[in-house]
């Protein structure tokens, strides 16, 4: 998703760059007529399995920020992660989530980049057992990285991946975190081997403990991933475009 998603216009939420980064906030105008039209489904439209285990509720009940942000996303993107429908069964919490998700995932300081990030959730969430962060996030890692199969590597094992000396010792701290190991002075020291300071060493601590909590409520109320994650990023943006069929 790359240069997909809403970096915050100064507006009373905030947003994020490239898919599931999104925020809260509170705009309280009146709705659009539009937005007040269908309301979203508790069902994948090519499946009859629902997305999780709580109802996703009609658009004329939401709260209008909370509207705004889906149909942004769903625009921007082309279609709404299933993590948004799920969150809106509870707004105060959807906005909680998503306001801290932005703080720590489009923050502009430190040496994480956007790829690092997300392979953190990924080898985090492959422990936590969450398919749908592996799934969601896998596919982000892959459209920020353009390495269509490092992902996939980390799932099946992240130890024999094709991981540089770096990115190695920032998941072993991510992981150690996830696992709730005795975190000792040796981690940090691993760290700033590799050129992670102690503030790099929170952003990654963070990452990992928030995507702990995201990964068990995806798994208590059975969260879905989307099809779309499936493929992205899998087929490089120029080699789509030459199977693309010429027009007459």
């Amino acid at each position: 998703m790359s240069s997909w998603l809403l970096r915050a216009a100064q507006r009373s939420r905030a947003c994020l760059p490239h898919l599931p980064h999104l925020a809260s906030g509170g705009l309280q105008r009146r709705p659009h007529a539009a937005a007040l039209s269908h309301a979203y489904s508790t069902k994948e439209e090519s499946s009859a399995r629902p997305i999780g285990r709580y109802p996703v509720p009609n658009k004329k009940d939401m709260p209008y920020d909370i509207v705004e942000l889906m149909e942004e996303v769903e625009m921007k993107t082309g279609f709404l992660p299933n993590v948004f429908k799920a969150m809106s069964h509870r707004p105060a919490e959807f906005r909680a989530f998503f306001a801290y998700y932005n703080a720590i995932m489009n923050k502009d300081t430190g040496q994480l980049s956007k790829a690092d990030k997300e392979l953190i959730i990924v080898a985090t969430s492959v422990v936590n057992r969450c398919p749908y962060c592996v799934v969601a996030h896998g596919a982000l890692h892959r459209i920020y990285s353009k390495q269509p199969a490092l992902a996939d590597q980390v799932i099946v094992n992240w130890k024999l991946a094709d991981l540089s000396d770096r990115e190695l010792a920032m998941l072993d701290f991510a992981l150690a975190v996830c696992r709730a190991e005795n975190i000792t002075e040796e981690h940090f020291q691993k760290l700033e081997a590799q050129g992670f300071d102690r503030e790099d060493a929170w952003d990654i601590g963070m990452i990992s403990a928030f995507f702990a909590m995201s990964n068990r409520i995806a798994h208590y109320i059975d969260l879905r991933p989307n099809k779309e994650f499936y493929t992205m990023g899998r087929t490089p943006r120029e080699e789509k475009e030459k199977e693309k069929p010429e027009r007459a």
